[in-house]
């Protein structure tokens, strides 16, 4: 197995509603803010290559959107999902398994694309399966007002409809081969995926929007885009005591600056114990 991260650009959100009641004079020493309370973020996917499937995990934005829409979001950076993939030596085409942790626009905008007269959508990744859970879907296609700006149907129902569409079973949570694996957690939006690695001796989890940052491993820095945020304390509480305890390897779609990093345990709570590229495993 190889697993390889892959960056498809960067844009900015509201730092306050990344960090919800976390006062500015405290998140902004993590992720500085520009004149109009803006601050960076990644949207850094991850391949992994397991003897004859490429499984990418999430897509990025993606470029089909309106110049109005990229103008509220600043995407910027040389970065894409292309450029990326020719880097790394491989085509979209290779790709076998898109995992879709859940289907916010910044997720899985790179999904799906404009065919070349733009007359229609279709899938970016022809030869793959697109893999979500029954009760997001059920969540995203029928979206509450809370979540309904990030829900776009131009990155959803293509999917389905190109009947590349395929959903984990929970019972077993084994569609993708021994060494993957899914928690679920339902604080930021419902039944939203981990995938869990076994690699090398290490267990490596992509964050998503559990903790989108190495700045949110605190327990209270919940976002204010989670729909459920009580839960979100309770789910990531859980998860940080399994992080010590299994040595976890985190991986961060959206730290502009930080791929991974282990957690310890102190009296002041959970910390960051070392911060390293994904490639130096």
């Amino acid at each position: 197995m190889n697993i390889y991260s892959v960056n498809t650009g960067l844009f900015k959100l509201d730092g306050g509603a990344m960090f919800g009641v976390v006062p500015k004079s405290i998140w902004n020493k993590l992720n500085p803010a520009d004149e109009n309370n803006m601050c960076t973020w990644a949207m850094r996917c991850m391949l992994i290559q397991d003897h004859n499937r490429l499984i990418l995990v999430d897509t990025g934005l993606g470029n089909k959107q309106s110049d109005k829409f990229f103008g509220y979001y600043y995407l910027h950076g040389d970065d894409t999902l292309e450029k990326s993939f020719h880097k790394l030596g491989f085509s979209l085409n290779d790709v076998t398994d898109v995992v879709l942790t859940h289907l916010h626009f910044d997720h899985c905008g790179g999904a799906i694309k404009w065919n070349t007269n733009k007359t229609h959508y279709e899938p970016v990744f022809r030869n793959a399966t697109y893999w979500s859970t029954t009760e997001h879907w059920d969540w995203a296609v029928n979206p509450n007002a809370r979540e309904k700006a990030s829900f776009l149907k131009e990155n959803i129902l293509p999917i389905q409809e190109s009947g590349q569409l395929k959903f984990i079973d929970k019972t077993k949570n084994n569609e993708l081969g021994s060494s993957i694996s899914m928690h679920f957690v339902n604080g930021h939006t419902e039944s939203m995926m981990l995938p869990m690695i076994k690699y090398k001796n290490e267990t490596i989890v992509f964050m998503a929007d559990l903790m989108p940052s190495i700045g949110h491993i605190p327990v209270p820095y919940v976002m204010a885009y989670d729909t459920r945020p009580l839960v979100s304390l309770s789910e990531k509480q859980e998860f940080l005591q399994q992080a010590v305890k299994n040595n976890y390897t985190l991986f961060f779609e959206h730290d502009p600056i930080h791929e991974c990093c282990k957690i310890e345990t102190t009296e002041r709570g959970f910390i960051a114990t070392e911060a390293f590229m994904l490639n130096s495993l």
